[in-house]
């Protein structure tokens, strides 16, 4: 199956990044979420993507508008009558995702394969909320989806061959870099990086030792493009957090969740979105 265009779910940072990685392969994109508020940031935040490609001198403004042309932005479904692949970037709540899933299957035609940017939860339980399980799928990106290449490709309980297939040449297709994974909590790479990042936040929090510090050193010395309190500021805390309890469900003490971090979410403390979180942000 060929995917002609697609549709994402959440005009959030990382549904927005989606949605500029489609648009920049040359497929029209829908980019859709409930508070028209939402969908004009994620429509600003993929054009300042591009933006600092004209700025770089790497692409040209009038390339960069027929890029933002391929974004359609909605608070509605009236554009997913014809769309081939919807790829869902929501909250990291099961019931959400299924009430979501249940939507898609009564508004998108029956061909249409629903694919998941979870970082942890069951892709078989969102499936099984609709008439098609096996057209739905993982497919997870990482922030900034912009850059990093990897893709999970998940496969559920009854995620079909050809739908697997389908994703991973579309994956491909976005110049990204797709692994198959089977499903367990946490997938491949947060089950390894969930608990390399809660050895970070227990460091900290046992030793007082500054963020900033602990961050540098692992920017320095680690290959990775940002420390780990840098990035779960940047992904948001409450989703971290998220990621953290399913872990921790599933795999024991191991991945509990740091006072720190919880204390941070109950009080408000997001990361970059609100303005505060492991560091604060202005601007």
């Amino acid at each position: 199956m060929y995917i002609f265009k697609v549709a994402v779910v959440g005009a959030g940072t990382m549904g927005a990044e989606i949605a500029q990685v489609v648009s920049w392969s040359g497929l029209p994109v829908v980019l859709k979420d409930i508070d028209q508020e939402f969908v004009d940031r994620g429509m600003s935040k993929i054009r300042q993507i591009y933006q600092r490609r004209v700025d770089r001198g790497k692409m040209t403004q009038r390339e960069m508008e027929e890029k933002m042309a391929l974004v359609i932005p909605t608070t509605g479904f009236e554009e997913f009558k014809d769309v081939d692949l919807v790829i869902e970037a929501i909250p990291e709540k099961m019931p959400l995702k299924k009430q979501l899933f249940a939507e898609l299957d009564r508004v998108c035609p029956s061909t249409t394969i629903f694919a998941s940017n979870t970082s942890a939860l069951s892709i078989t339980e969102m499936g099984e909320a609709t008439k098609r399980p096996e057209r739905v799928a993982g497919l997870h990106f990482f922030y900034p989806a912009s850059f990093m290449k990897l893709v999970e490709v998940i496969q559920g309980k009854h995620t079909s061959e050809e739908t697997m297939d389908t994703l991973v040449d579309f994956a491909t297709e976005l110049r990204k870099l797709p692994v198959r994974v089977k499903e367990c909590p946490g997938f491949l790479v947060n089950r390894v990086l969930m608990a390399a990042m809660g050895e970070a936040l227990a460091f900290q929090e046992e030793t007082k030792v500054p963020p900033e510090e602990i961050d540098a050193v692992i920017k320095s010395g680690g290959g990775v493009p940002m420390g780990p309190f840098t990035l779960s500021d940047t992904l948001g805390l409450d989703i971290v957090l998220d990621v953290a309890h399913t872990l921790h469900e599933a795999y024991g003490e191991r991945f509990a969740p740091t006072q720190s971090l919880i204390n941070l979410v109950q009080s408000g403390k997001l990361g970059v979105k609100s303005g505060e979180g492991f560091y604060k942000y202005t601007g």
